[in-house]
């Protein structure tokens, strides 16, 4: 039986991990270092060691949509917009394109008082 998560809880204890761990891939392709990618990113380099290990961060898969939104962001970072500012515009697209109610049905139990993820 899933167990009930409301809408903030997933997006705090899954889909950020997902985010981090994707812009986190993105920017290692890209030519940074490890090291820089922790640094800008606000993780420890073993964090970013494991995730391009796919050993760490969230299970929940980003779909094609966002991968690309991903990597314009990063090629922002890249020519110094802030990570922070990226990783926000990110998340808003998660919930304005509804990815968010598609992950959290398919990752816990709808709540009673989310109209959105019940009409999915």
């Amino acid at each position: 039986m899933k167990k009930i998560i409301m809408p903030q809880e997933l997006e705090v204890w899954y889909l950020l991990p997902a985010i981090r761990k994707e812009f986190a891939m993105e920017m290692v392709k890209e030519g940074l270092s490890q090291k820089v990618t922790a640094e800008k990113l606000g993780v420890t380099e073993a964090a970013v060691s494991q995730y391009m290990k796919g050993k760490r961060g969230s299970d929940i898969e980003i779909n094609r949509t966002i991968r690309k939104e991903i990597k314009k962001c990063v090629k922002k970072i890249l020519n110094g917009e802030c990570v922070i500012k990226e990783i926000q515009y990110i998340c808003n697209q998660c919930k304005k394109k509804m990815i968010l109610c598609k992950i959290h049905k398919k990752y816990g139990r709808v709540s009673n008082g989310c109209k959105v993820c019940l009409e999915l």
